[in-house]
């Protein structure tokens, strides 16, 4: 059965995620190898603190991602089947291969032949990495683990290291719901997001690939999801209680993307406990009291409805658009700023295009799949 809620999409949630993918494209525009903001003439403008929140925050916001992929997953299992305990694996499994193989496999196809074709930002450059252990590590979900141990990627197919993180845990997720008591399930679940920070330190940082995407730190960030959407079951704040709770989460989100160095020098290098529990706050507030569509937002919210299509496509705009600087400005950064507005435009106008070919067929062979993936 579908409940009605299902079919309409949270305008908060969505903009949470259009923030998300935002940071994403921005930070991969801005490392100091590409076209940064801080040397370019808005640097000399905007305060440092505001060019490097904006610039360097796109790995903390894969790990909203995994907040909002965890509680959105869990939130519909529970519409559709009622309880975590009656998940239907069929209907469960059949959701996820719909929404992500059909732009997974386009987007392994053009990474692929790009690769063949010896094209910089796609073609393996270290002796240790293939075209055929990308693809394969890209294929059975643990492109993170191969970049851990053959080093970083090329810099276009980089991005699928977060997809393994979720659908390993997402393979797993299912069967521990169906074999697991609640208790001994949410249990679990509360020391697996209560070790994020443990299991990241785990793993020295000097090794710098695995420390960033090792499963388990990550899969940590999508058990606060769940947790969030369990616990969003049971409570449904009231309008004033659900504004507050929108503000203490976007409060410390802004605090851990623009103020992190200190959180962790004088708050217990908690600043990802911070962005987990931000998220999962505003989750809940939007939850329970769906915002009004406001309109100066809604661009941002049809990002986060495109995000996965974003997610997989930008590094194709953003590399050529990297290329074409440097072609015309060589190696002066005082112009940087003026690409990002464009970058973003045309990002957002092939997401739409994958969109319309690749998403909506799927959607219409399955009409009752409407499981989306969040980054």
């Amino acid at each position: 059965m579908q409940h009605a809620s299902s079919l309409r999409r949270n305008f908060g949630i969505d903009c949470l995620r259009g923030l998300a993918i935002l940071l994403v494209i921005v930070h991969h525009l801005a490392l100091p190898f590409r076209v940064p903001l801080g040397p370019s003439l808005l640097g000399e403008w905007l305060p440092k603190r505001l060019i490097n929140a904006i610039s360097f925050n796109g790995y903390e916001a894969v790990f909203i991602f995994f907040v909002i992929s965890g509680f959105l997953i869990t939130t519909r299992i529970i519409e559709h089947d009622g309880d975590l305990k009656r998940v239907n694996l069929g209907r469960f499994y059949r959701a996820r291969a719909r929404r992500i193989l059909p732009l997974l496999g386009v987007t392994l196809v053009i990474l692929g032949a790009l690769a063949w074709l010896d094209v910089p930002g796609f073609a393996p450059e270290s002796g240790r990495q293939s075209v055929g252990g990308l693809l394969g590590s890209a294929l059975t979900f643990t492109f993170n683990w191969y970049e851990g141990r053959t080093g970083w990627a090329p810099a276009g197919w980089d991005v699928l290291w977060s997809l393994s993180i979720e659908e390993v845990f997402y393979l797993g997720f299912p069967l521990l719901c169906l074999w697991l008591p609640r208790r001994v399930l949410v249990a679990a679940l509360l020391v697996w997001a209560a070790s994020l920070v443990p299991l990241r330190s785990l793993v020295p940082v000097s090794d710098e690939v695995w420390w960033e995407k090792a499963y388990l730190p990550g899969m940590a960030a999508i058990a606060w999801g769940v947790l969030t959407a369990l616990l969003a079951q049971r409570w449904r704040p009231g309008s004033r209680d659900a504004r507050a709770l929108a503000i203490f989460g976007g409060f410390c989100i802004l605090l851990a993307i623009g103020w992190g160095e200190l959180v962790h020098r004088h708050l217990f290098k908690s600043g990802m406990y911070l962005l987990c529990l931000g998220a999962g706050a505003a989750l809940i507030a939007a939850h329970s009291q769906p915002p009004s569509q406001w309109r100066g937002l809604r661009w941002l919210a049809r990002m986060g409805e495109l995000s996965y299509e974003l997610y997989l496509s930008h590094m194709f705009v953003v590399l050529g658009a990297v290329a074409l600087y440097r072609a015309l400005a060589g190696a002066s950064q005082t112009w940087t700023f003026v690409i990002y507005l464009p970058v973003l435009v045309a990002c957002y106008w092939l997401a739409i295009s994958i969109e319309r070919l690749l998403a909506r067929p799927s959607s219409r062979a399955a009409p009752n799949v409407i499981l989306r993936r969040s980054a």
